[in-house]
């Protein structure tokens, strides 16, 4: 097991899980706090790098595109200090980082786990029922409803019709935009995929957001909600979109657990010997071929043989 804790959070990584907890610092922020620990299963991830710095480093994780709820709707615009994925590394500790990196990059190597993007969420998302105010509004998920309350900020025209509730089954798509400058952000919940011309402070369906501490917790609802609707890879292909895996599944174990017969017996073990010293075959007609350098062979070879 490789672990590194900061003031930020604690980093452990299992072989099959990277495991999140945020730290109690007063420098960490709402966001992370609110979400809490987050298992971030071998199949979600794309990469894994650190990049040390003269008085600190950063430790940062690579999801794969559309694994994640929270990233789907926030994209790159959480801003480093919001962004649960990425970890201040005090440069005493780098070291530990560093092993925690070839650690995850073994594992993601010996596993086979493809970088590219996925049909369906690995994740998933914050834990409900969750409420959140913000802005000119509170807003309210339980997994089947979305209430939104208005506050002492609320342009009349959009709070003199009262509390909005949305049933999940009504909502199309959610958007969140982050305020920069002098722009407002919000959190709008659509209910059909046609573009909304009203801005958001008049929008019944809308959280205003005015750049204040508290604003970027509306990502999380809006996650919440994202997490439950049809993942759009799977919309666009024409699919039904499939149940998240549980977490810490790997790639390999969710396709094994799909085409298993529930009759018969259950896969083997993925440290089976016979298994591993086919993998290190494999592994040596890769590099024979050019396909893996001779220092991603060697790392690799030194993974299996630990597992031998």
């Amino acid at each position: 097991m490789a672990e590194i804790i900061q003031k930020d959070g604690t980093w452990t990584f299992d072989g099959d899980t990277v495991r999140i907890v945020p730290g109690k610092d007063k420098g960490v922020s709402l966001l992370r706090k609110a979400l809490g620990e987050v298992a971030v299963p071998l199949g979600a991830l794309a990469g894994i790098s650190f990049e040390a710095g003269r008085r600190s480093g950063r430790l940062r994780l690579r999801l794969r595109d559309g694994a994640d709820p929270l990233l789907q709707i926030s994209g790159s615009r959480l801003g480093d200090s919001s962004d649960p994925y990425l970890l201040t590394v005090d440069k005493d500790r780098a070291g530990v980082a560093e092993y925690l990196v070839d650690e995850v990059r073994n594992a993601l190597l010996l596993d086979q786990v493809e970088p590219g993007p996925v049909d369906r969420y690995l994740l998933p998302g914050p834990a409900l029922p969750i409420t959140v105010s913000a802005g000119d509004a509170s807003v309210t998920f339980d997994g089947d409803r979305i209430r939104l309350e208005w506050n002492w900020k609320t342009e009349e025209s959009k709070s003199s019709g009262g509390p909005r509730t949305l049933a999940l089954s009504e909502v199309a798509a959610v958007e969140w935009l982050p305020s920069a400058g002098l722009e407002n952000g919000y959190l709008r919940f659509l209910t059909s995929r046609a573009p909304v011309s009203t801005p958001p402070k008049y929008d019944p369906h809308a959280v205003d957001l005015y750049g204040f501490r508290k604003d970027p917790l509306m990502a999380l609802v809006g996650a919440a909600v994202v997490a439950r609707l049809p993942h759009p890879r799977a919309t666009a292909a024409g699919l039904t979109a499939a149940p998240a895996p549980a977490p810490g599944l790997t790639k390999a174990a969710v396709t094994a657990t799909d085409t298993a017969d529930p009759a018969g017996p259950a896969p083997a073990s993925g440290d089976d010997h016979d298994a591993l010293l086919r993998r290190l075959r494999e592994l040596g007609e890769l590099h024979q071929a050019g396909i893996l350098t001779a220092e991603e062979f060697s790392t690799a070879k030194r993974a299996i043989l630990k597992r031998l």
